[in-house]
């Protein structure tokens, strides 16, 4: 145990503690003092009236570990340094402070060709990550950002430089191509100082996520039912004389209480500050016939991440023809633009393929007319066709993968705007979709 002074000296974890024998429906130990976060009991609960198998995370951190040995050893790397929390998630399926370590880096994951796995730990607590025998080390001592080093800086990343460099004579024998996701200044000039070759992480990572296996198709569906149980509790509440963070604030709280994890934003707006889009939920009052416009980007169970968006109509009266004009075409968008998704369509036939946005709304559009989806937001961003030239990129859609599909229908001016958003899965032959949230019936009119 190390002996920093922000480590904690007397954990309550017993050792002899007698082994748990019983495991929850995920193959996961059922223990109620164990470490490893995870659902909870309503979260299985649902799962099981709506018929929901839940998956086997051993299984799946077993898929994910092998997949990215495997791009390893595509790419000839001799190994790949992860920084970013949700690619040491991918790996490992552990977690510390993970909105902390965003901004903080204080964790980092080395995977070695051979598959030896090693995680850099807050003060190298051993504990945190036990559950997970594919951790083949702990050690602590990633940190050279400055609030942690200060003026030694280069110091600490020399010698974390120099542990890298002794993994990889071990486990990858002359090979000094290292792939590295994300590393501050500090540790990039370091790795260089021992003549590592440093190579572009980030495009491993991303593309060894985007086809998931059977575990994590379970486990976002199991997520994604979580997500839409949380967002019709949520929308009970909603009614006028609240505020917008009172709505936000109930996501939250049932998001946690299924034992989901973070949302990534804030993006829930009312009224006319539906127009713009992007706009952060705040203290605004919902008044009487208004809407209600929100992007979920909540990170749930299993660290999944379910990504819906919906527009609400809420008072006593009815909605206006211009509020149910604007959301019968980003409905008619979404809809239209998800029978593109089957194996072996490009990303330029995504992008020019499908429903055109009328010209009103061009200036306003989103920012991807589909994304991919996993842990976050991840690989690819297909772009409108006016973007494709400055923005766009190449790629071609694998079973496996997952999408989000989604539209902001808006005029520059108008005081309306609305947010739709589906999570589709490409199968073998199409695509599924992920999502059975309910539209606003009055909205769909």
């Amino acid at each position: 145990m190390s002996t920093s002074p922000f480590s904690i000296p007397n954990p309550k974890i017993d050792p002899s503690r007698r082994p748990v024998t019983g495991l929850k429906p995920d193959n996961t130990p059922d223990d109620n003092d164990r470490i490893e976060i995870g659902p909870t009991q309503l979260a299985y609960d649902e799962w099981a009236e709506a018929g929901l198998e839940c998956p086997d995370l051993q299984a799946m951190r077993k898929f994910r570990w092998a997949r990215l040995v495997a791009a390893i050893n595509e790419r000839d790397l001799g190994g790949l340094l992860m920084y970013d929390p949700l690619n040491i998630r991918y790996a490992t399926d552990t977690t510390h402070m993970q909105l902390w370590a965003a901004h903080n880096p204080f964790r980092a994951c080395l995977l070695l060709p051979d598959g030896y796995m090693v995680l850099w730990e807050y003060a190298g607590l051993k504990y945190m990550s036990e559950y997970n025998p594919l951790v083949r080390e702990v050690r602590g001592g990633a940190s050279f950002f400055y609030f942690a080093t200060g003026d030694r800086t280069e110091e600490k990343a020399a010698v974390f430089a120099g542990e890298i460099d002794d993994l990889m004579r071990e486990h990858a024998g002359q090979n000094r191509r290292l792939a590295v996701d994300k590393i501050q200044i500090a540790g990039l000039r370091a790795l260089d100082e021992v003549g590592i070759e440093v190579h572009d992480g980030e495009e491993v990572t991303e593309r060894t996520r985007a086809v998931k296996g059977a575990d994590e198709i379970k486990a976002m569906r199991c997520a994604m039912l979580a997500c839409e149980r949380s967002v019709a509790e949520m929308r009970k509440i909603t009614r006028p004389g609240i505020t917008e963070n009172d709505v936000w604030a109930e996501l939250h709280k049932q998001n946690i209480m299924r034992g989901g994890e973070w949302i990534e934003t804030r993006i829930l707006s009312s009224g006319p500050r539906t127009n713009p889009w992007f706009q952060e939920c705040g203290p605004r009052v919902i008044q009487n016939n208004e809407l209600v416009c929100f992007d979920t980007d909540l990170i749930g169970c299993y660290g999944m991440c379910a990504d819906i968006s919906r527009s609400w109509f809420i008072g006593d009266g009815p909605p206006t023809n211009e509020q149910k004009r604007l959301h019968a075409v980003a409905y008619e968008h979404i809809m239209t633009n998800m029978e593109l998704v089957k194996p072996g369509v490009t990303f330029e036939e995504l992008t020019h393929g499908g429903h055109q946005l009328p010209d009103e709304f061009i200036e306003l559009r989103y920012g991807s007319k589909f994304h991919g989806v996993g842990l976050c937001d991840e690989w690819p961003s297909i772009k409108y066709p006016m973007d494709f030239e400055a923005r766009g990129y190449h790629g071609v859609l694998e079973p496996g993968m997952m999408l989000c599909v989604e539209a902001y229908i808006g005029a520059v001016g108008g005081r309306d705007g609305i947010k739709l958003e589906d999570q589709v899965l490409v199968t073998e032959t199409g695509y599924e979709n992920l999502t059975k949230c309910p539209f606003d019936e009055r909205l769909m009119g």
